[in-house]
């Protein structure tokens, strides 16, 4: 079996869920048989490093346009033509999101978004598991087509080293003509985005104001986390869009995610009980928050999160 991983490079970096995704394939091929075949849209700037994680041939297709499903559909559609894949792997961010109906619906192929399991065969096709109703239960869907695309849900999986890098095959594609005309864009730069992210601490409407941020802030750089916040903070824009986390805004599955100060509202929860461990720390007892944490502290934030932050350096410079 092929699989073919598809990685958007044109930032010139390899990200961590670029490689979740060739570890993924990794992962399925060594259950199932098969190889992995990373294509990487952009520069191709060290894609040679997806050897490491599991991809036994990478294939480089030069682009320097913006983002566009029409044109990706058809450069990916046609390296799936070539190496003969049976699965085609997108991440479930902002790249693949967009575009994984498109190239199932113009593949006319099964698709599945939001898989977080090595798939089980029955009847020869595969079986993938995906959370559903905001991930308090959880789908097995089984594709009929013989070739499959799905979207894999970040942090599903942890990249290891499994080989060594390999040579970068460059192929010129015609992906046709943009369908759309991208005017601007406006991006958070230098941070890690949320839904990759392996540390998240968040604040809630119990920080009482935006220029008490910097406790939070400060915490979340000694333990080299994300940022984020509720949906009530970026209403008031106390903080940015970019940082609201829950079921209308971005849904994450950090191994670790602090909450500070937040109630812990079900809107709040459906975007961040996927977490593997839930720290919180809210002085009412009856935050509804509390019932789904590991760990809580019943406490004024602003007394114990400047300890923790004490506590956490002064063990970090012993080391």
């Amino acid at each position: 079996m092929k699989i073919l991983v598809f990685i958007d490079n044109r930032k010139n970096i390899l990200k961590k869920a670029d490689l979740e995704l060739a570890y993924y394939g990794h992962s399925v091929a060594k259950k199932h048989g098969g190889d992995v075949v990373a294509m990487v849209v952009g520069s191709g700037v060290n894609a040679g490093d997806l050897g490491k994680f599991g991809a036994k041939e990478v294939i480089n297709v030069p682009y320097n346009g913006s983002y566009d499903v029409a044109v990706f559909s058809n450069m990916i559609s046609q390296i799936a033509d070539q190496t003969g894949a049976e699965l085609i792997v997108l991440p479930h961010n902002s790249s693949g999101k967009p575009l994984i109906g498109w190239l199932a619906s113009k593949m006319n192929i099964s698709s599945v978004t939001g898989v977080i399991n090595i798939p089980e065969y029955i009847d020869d096709k595969p079986v993938f598991k995906k959370g559903v109703f905001s991930s308090k239960a959880f789908a097995y869907v089984k594709t009929l087509t013989d070739i499959a695309v799905v979207s894999l849900m970040p942090n599903s999986f942890s990249p290891e080293e499994v080989g060594n890098p390999v040579d970068v095959k460059t192929i010129e594609i015609d992906g046709g003509l943009p369908k759309v005309k991208v005017v601007g864009v406006e991006k958070v730069e230098g941070k890690v985005p949320l839904p990759e992210a392996d540390i998240i601490v968040s604040g809630g409407r119990g920080m009482k104001g935006p220029e008490n941020w910097g406790i939070l802030e400060e915490l979340a750089e000694v333990l080299g986390a994300a940022t984020a916040c509720s949906r009530p903070v970026s209403d008031v824009n106390w903080r940015p869009h970019t940082e609201h986390v829950g079921q209308t805004g971005i849904v994450v599955r950090p191994n670790l995610y602090i909450a500070l100060g937040i109630s812990g509202a079900i809107q709040h929860l459906a975007g961040v009980n996927n977490s593997k461990t839930i720290v919180v720390i809210n002085k009412d007892p009856e935050a509804p928050f509390f019932k789904a944490a590991d760990y809580g502290i019943v406490a004024d934030l602003f007394e114990v999160v400047p300890e923790l932050t004490k506590a956490l350096k002064e063990y970090k410079s012993e080391k």
